[in-house]
């Protein structure tokens, strides 16, 4: 059985190996994200993504972001 990736950043399942030898750094495809940790936890995977997805709705709507400071 795999385990399922995710995305530290933002939660997301659409992470994965920037090269196939290089196999320890992983990149998102929805937030941008590249390093060389991932989460395998689902429900951590979860409260990840709920977290992102409050803090760019704040941004959206104050329309600020971390780009501005």
């Amino acid at each position: 059985m795999t385990r399922s990736k995710f995305c530290p950043n933002c939660g997301s399942r659409n992470i994965k190996w920037i090269n196939p030898q290089m196999w320890s750094i992983w990149h998102c495809g929805d937030c941008g994200y590249q390093g060389a940790v991932v989460i395998e936890d689902k429900e951590l995977a979860d409260a990840v993504r709920k977290n992102f997805r409050k803090i760019r709705d704040e941004e959206n709507e104050s329309g600020s972001s971390y780009d501005d400071e």
